[in-house]
């Protein structure tokens, strides 16, 4: 299961690549086109927190801790504690969001495109780690859908920092080279996810939530408020609810 979680994340962080690859030929996208694009990113983020994480923590938490409670309980203890450790990180950490500016401790200490790379880093660390989650209970067809899903959505992640950087100055192949990068962080958070839920069958619930928590905190801590301050948050909208039926049907279709 390690190995499946390391490569399935893998794959899905390279996906960020494939997204930032027209930066490379000169092509240029719309502001209104980026902002549909991350509302789609985040709709399945969202459908993939519900369906493939939180609802399949619940069930396993009934069957193991036999209360349907006691399995809300630890469902909502794990996205508050998903949701803090996002929290945490962008308030320790120095990084640069393409909404707020500079954030963390001391962020003009680092020159700029490693502020950026810390705020994608901060992102994609708990999607592989969502994916690591998803196969650490031993469903390879969940992780699998798990998968796919942070895949699609990377793609336009990708390629949203890829036009950012080039907007900041910086070279087509350096902005790819730069928004690969940022997608290999998935496989660490990969493996530490897989692991921390194989130790003990009781966890897996906790891990499951914990996982949903951290990618619904940045969902609406940066992904919705970006897509919606160049007033195309229709567009947006339209993304996101297509990019949610889209992960509904693939987690329904692959489980």
């Amino acid at each position: 299961m390690i190995l499946w979680g390391l490569l399935a994340s893998l794959c899905a962080g390279m996906m960020t690549a494939v997204g930032a690859l027209p930066v490379a030929f000169g092509r240029t996208i719309s502001r209104s086109n980026r902002d549909t694009l991350l509302g789609f990113a985040a709709g399945v983020m969202i459908s993939a927190s519900f369906f493939s994480l939180i609802l399949p923590g619940v069930a396993r938490g009934e069957e193991i801790y036999g209360s349907t409670t006691a399995a809300a309980l630890v469902a909502g203890l794990g996205i508050a504690l998903g949701a803090w450790m996002v929290a945490a990180l962008n308030a320790r950490i120095p990084h640069e969001h393409f909404v707020s500016g500079p954030e963390g401790s001391d962020p003009g200490a680092l020159p700029k495109i490693w502020l950026f790379v810390m705020a994608i880093t901060i992102h994609n660390f708990p999607e592989g780690m969502a994916v690591g989650v998803g196969f650490g209970g031993g469903d390879v067809t969940n992780g699998m859908s798990l998968a796919t899903g942070i895949g699609l959505q990377n793609a336009p992640e990708g390629l949203a920092v890829a036009v950012a950087l080039r907007g900041q100055g910086y070279g087509r192949l350096r902005s790819v080279w730069i928004a690969t990068l940022t997608g290999l962080v998935e496989p660490i958070g990969g493996v530490i996810g897989v692991a921390a839920v194989q130790v003990s069958a009781f966890a897996l619930p906790l891990g499951l939530s914990f996982a949903a928590g951290a990618m619904l905190y940045i969902i609406s801590h940066e992904i919705i408020p970006e897509t919606h301050r160049h007033g195309h948050q229709d567009r947006a909208t339209r993304g996101l609810i297509f990019g949610l039926i889209l992960m509904m049907l693939l987690d329904v279709i692959l489980g």
